[in-house]
């Protein structure tokens, strides 16, 4: 399983580009990918997205940072050779359809991962439902409120640091991804954090 978590100047792989792309092999979490890029040329940006993940403008219009397209193709190279490249996270469809998006105006002719992910939020729902816990929901939209903090609190993690970074948020996707289906802690960064459901 490939972890990873995409940072972006906005919410539309279409307009907008990543800034940066964290990912661990969920196998040997000791592999990791961490980088960053500056925008592609007319790429759009969205003030909100900056402050989620705490770029400013200038750095993501950094010349001397690589291209979104360099990223692109270090991602998928240092990705080609790992046993399981299922793609997982929270939202993962957000990260997958950035990095394709990124690979396609980069130039790939071939697109190599599976449309198929494994989403956080759907293994932290079954979780819920299958220990009698009704997961929780959003009352004025009328949806799922298992966003990752409410999934990492569930965990018995604290919420992910603020602003937020892409490999931060692979490492935190990988350990409740290894709690919530195998029962087990996966990374030294959460080792002090107890599994709720275990420890009593």
């Amino acid at each position: 399983m490939l972890v990873v978590d995409v940072e972006a100047s906005g919410t539309e792989s279409w307009k907008h580009s990543i800034v940066s792309v964290g990912a661990l092999d969920l196998m040997h979490p000791e592999n990791r990918f961490y980088e960053e890029c500056r925008i592609w040329d007319g790429a759009h940006i969205m003030d909100e997205a900056l402050k989620v993940n705490g770029f400013t403008r200038e750095q993501i219009l950094d010349p001397q940072k690589q291209t979104e397209g360099d990223l692109a193709h270090a991602f998928l190279d240092w990705s080609k050779d790992l046993a399981d490249r299922t793609l997982a996270g929270q939202n993962v469809s957000f990260d997958r359809d950035f990095l394709k998006a990124a690979s396609a105006r980069a130039g790939h002719t071939e697109w190599t991962f599976a449309y198929r992910t494994i989403d956080t939020h759907t293994l932290c729902w079954m979780h819920m439902i299958n220990h009698g816990i009704q997961p929780p929901i959003d009352p004025k939209h009328h949806r799922s409120a298992l966003n990752l903090d409410a999934v990492m609190n569930y965990c018995g993690i604290p919420d992910e640091p603020e602003p937020h970074n892409a490999l931060t948020g692979a490492l935190s996707h990988a350990e409740v991804i290894s709690r919530l289906l195998y029962d087990k802690k996966l990374l030294p960064e959460f080792e002090q954090f107890q599994i709720p459901w275990k420890s009593h």
